[in-house]
């Protein structure tokens, strides 16, 4: 059963290119193809034959009811599920360069930032603004500023900044079916306020639902160590199908545990998933295909994994240790 759901949210940005190739694919006629922005009126464009009217301003219909074809569409079809085409900074709405989180390399020279269908992730040098980007895409996705799925609403402390109202989020046609954001620095608030909700589930008769400690394995994230819940959140939780938005997953992972990761990675993109991930680990960033984006002093520019500084400085210290540290000792 197909379902083409373009979003939940009316006034953003919805990429052309990705529902016209829906279109094609499932055999859908569109009767206007108008660019910019296109706002929601229902809930979904069913493909099934269901009516969907959209429009873009006042009264103008973007697509009719669906129209079968004839025969079906060929096995090779592919239809996308990209669900992040790219990042814009709204940069005529920015009240200064000069104040944070403006002022950051990463930011002030940003304009639009296309990410890989699959695995992109965000490198640089500390204070480059890479979290500070990560976290803003992800709070204009509508997840909560310090991680967890969408349906997290608690702040032990305020502390992201004003950068996400100043992005539009260029979305694929499909909807994903799951989500999060991981915040490496504040994945025990996370952990921490899911007891608290099934503490509070618990106290009713009956319980609202099944204990949401359970969608991450056998143990509780406060019984295992800092790296156990790290994997046990991308093997019990992560169920494919959708976004993930890492920061700095290897923060708490072992050399063995982030090839493991790597495994999952994968795992989870043949199930439709899509993964931006800010990170420091060469071992990371050399999953087959990514894109790798250097944010520096000059801008945001694409690299190849051989030419990161991540990798360089890992090769260099690893083929010669004594005299790496007889150079910087001297």
């Amino acid at each position: 059963m197909l379902e083409c759901a373009l979003d939940l949210f009316a006034g953003r940005e919805y990429d052309l290119a990705g529902v016209q190739e829906i279109c094609a694919a499932a055999g859908i006629c569109p009767a206007h193809t108008y660019p910019g922005v296109w706002k929601r009126k229902h809930a979904s464009l069913d493909i099934r034959g269901e009516p969907a009217s959209w429009r873009r301003g006042e009264g103008v219909r973007l697509l009719q009811r669906p129209m079968r074809r004839s025969t079906p569409h060929p096995a090779s079809a592919v239809i996308p599920t990209q669900y992040l085409r790219s990042v814009r900074l709204e940069r005529h709405d920015v009240p200064s360069f000069d104040e944070y989180p403006f002022h950051l390399p990463a930011v002030r020279t940003l304009k639009k930032l296309d990410l890989h269908p699959e695995v992109t992730f965000l490198i640089g040098e500390n204070g480059s603004g890479k979290s500070t980007l990560l976290e803003a895409i992800a709070v204009a996705w509508g997840f909560n500023a310090e991680g967890g799925s969408r349906n997290f609403r608690f702040a032990t402390r305020s502390s992201h900044s004003e950068l996400f109202r100043y992005l539009t989020l260029v979305r694929g046609a499909w909807r994903p079916h799951d989500g999060y954001f991981l915040r490496a620095e504040s994945f025990f608030n996370v952990a921490t306020e899911i007891e608290r909700i099934d503490s509070a589930d618990h106290a009713l008769l009956p319980p609202l639902g099944r204990p949401i400690r359970e969608s991450y394995g056998d143990l509780a994230l406060h019984e295992q160590s800092h790296g156990e819940s790290f994997f046990a959140l991308m093997t019990e939780r992560f169920s494919g199908g959708g976004l993930y938005i890492l920061d700095e997953p290897e923060a708490a992972l072992s050399p063995m545990r982030q090839m493991a990761a790597l495994v999952r990675i994968r795992d989870l993109v043949k199930m439709k998933s899509q993964f931006l991930v800010a990170t420091h680990s060469p071992i990371l960033m050399a999953y087959p295909g990514a894109r790798i984006l250097l944010l520096e002093e000059g801008g945001i520019r694409e690299v190849a994994y051989e030419d990161t500084e991540h990798y360089v400085v890992t090769r260099e210290f690893l083929n010669n240790p004594r005299g790496m540290l007889r150079e910087l000792m001297s």
